[in-house]
């Protein structure tokens, strides 16, 4: 199992609205994330907008692949964009590019 860590982060003018929105993640969508192999996924948000995601899953590379594949996802995407500093263009779930483990303790 890959443990999966990375770093986004939130626009501060949008801080409450992130909240809100998370704290009613559409149905489907976390069916979505559940059947294309996204567990223990948690998302962490600092004061100052810097979002802490984790996540454990058989494949990242397949994980996000699975979810790039679905219609929700999209919806999703579209919406949560505009929530994020220095996207590039790329959608949030392109810009998370995991950090490098270099210590675990089991």
């Amino acid at each position: 199992m890959q443990r999966v860590c990375f770093l986004l982060k939130v626009r501060q003018d949008r801080l409450a609205e992130y909240r809100e929105r998370h704290a009613a993640v559409w149905p489907e969508m976390r069916a979505a994330l559940s059947a294309t192999g996204w567990h223990n996924y948690s998302l962490f948000l600092r004061d100052d907008g810097l979002l802490v995601g984790y996540l454990e899953t058989e494949d990242f590379e397949a994980a996000l692949a699975g979810m790039e594949a679905t219609e929700v996802n999209a919806h999703w995407q579209a919406e949560m964009s505009p929530f994020f500093e220095a996207l590039d263009g790329a959608r949030p779930d392109e810009a998370m590019k995991p950090l490098t483990e270099v210590f675990h303790l089991a």
